[in-house]
């Protein structure tokens, strides 16, 4: 049985959450990939290592404004390499070393392009087991993913770490006391890459909205309602949270799923929860006490944190399939 237990020190959702973001990551030199997609437009994946026949492949689907060198994603990538498990990074559009060609983005509920690029190496490697985990928004995105394809995905096992599975709660809760700040953040990670494109003249024709609208945001509310929702085919905000939400879709997954949530997460709220009845045989889930949001810091020191999060993962996943 599996068990986190919080360091002492780290009861704090806000320890927890920020804490594994500000200690030092260990690095692992990655080599970058431009995946073209069908639109014409690409995502960047950054491969730590491509796999023997037979290794298994771990893919790892960063948040909102995340990127390899998140540092969720820099210890998924070590201690994949210390298992001897082959690791690559998918990059949402614009997230890598270079912005995307298109006016469009990426969005929770954006699932067209995880299923490319899983398609891709599926094809480049059918020897080796596909594993794929998704934080936050990318978690949000697997569940869809998996919902949507049921059996029909090279998938063959999946975890989502913290997903935001009712976005309107999750931007509500962003927007009041202590968890405005992290609304702030994220906020200030969109706004510059969409003021850029509206800098180039090839783009700023395609955006509906202008750099006065776009200075005037001041909440990932009224971002989703002039930004996300206009460009992505969605006629609100509101529109999109129901939409894009990974909820409903729990029920519908055909391939083992370990959901990961904590109940003190500062970004998200009760609604993120299901109940057993909105989850299908295939999908594990379990909730902790504590752990923040991607945190689950379990021991060690605050300058030398230990983490649950990559102990149990790769628990997950070699119970499926053994290294």
């Amino acid at each position: 049985m599996h068990r986190f237990r919080p360091a002492w020190w780290a009861r704090s959702p806000h320890v927890q959450t920020i804490l594994p973001t500000l200690v030092r990551s260990p690095r692992v030199e990655l080599r970058d990939e431009t995946f073209e997609l069908p639109d014409g437009d690409f995502v960047q994946l950054s491969w730590a290592a491509t796999p023997r026949p037979g290794q298994p492949l771990l893919v790892l689907v960063h948040g909102l404004t995340g990127s390899a060198e998140s540092a969720y994603i820099c210890r998924a990538i070590a201690a994949a390499r210390d298992r001897g498990i082959a690791a690559v990074a998918h990059h949402h559009r614009g997230c890598g070393h270079a912005p995307n060609r298109k006016a469009r983005a990426y969005h929770s509920g954006d699932t067209a392009d995880i299923g490319h690029v899983f398609d891709a190496l599926a094809e480049r490697f059918p020897e080796s087991p596909l594993w794929v985990v998704g934080y936050s928004l990318g978690g949000n995105q697997l569940v869809k993913y998996l919902g949507e394809r049921g059996a029909d995905t090279p998938v063959r096992r999946a975890a989502a770490v913290s997903p935001p599975l009712d976005l309107a709660a999750c931007v509500q809760r962003m927007a009041r006391g202590a968890s405005r700040g992290y609304g702030r953040y994220l906020l200030a990670g969109l706004v510059p890459p969409m003021a850029a494109k509206l800098a180039d003249p090839r783009l700023s024709g395609e955006m509906p909205f202008d750099r006065a609208q776009l200075r005037r945001v001041r909440s990932l509310r009224a971002y989703d309602d002039l930004v996300t929702a206009p460009l992505h085919g969605f006629a609100s905000a509101d529109d999109y949270y129901t939409r894009s939400s990974g909820m409903p879709y729990l029920a519908r997954v055909r391939r083992p799923l370990l959901v990961l949530h904590a109940a003190d997460d500062p970004l998200m709220t009760d609604a993120v929860i299901p109940t057993d009845a909105q989850l299908a045989d295939s999908v594990t889930y379990e909730l902790w006490t504590r752990g923040g949001h991607v945190g689950f810091v379990e021991g060690g020191w605050p300058w030398r944190p230990r983490f649950y999060l990559e102990r149990r993962l790769l628990a997950w996943f070699a119970a499926g399939d053994p290294v």
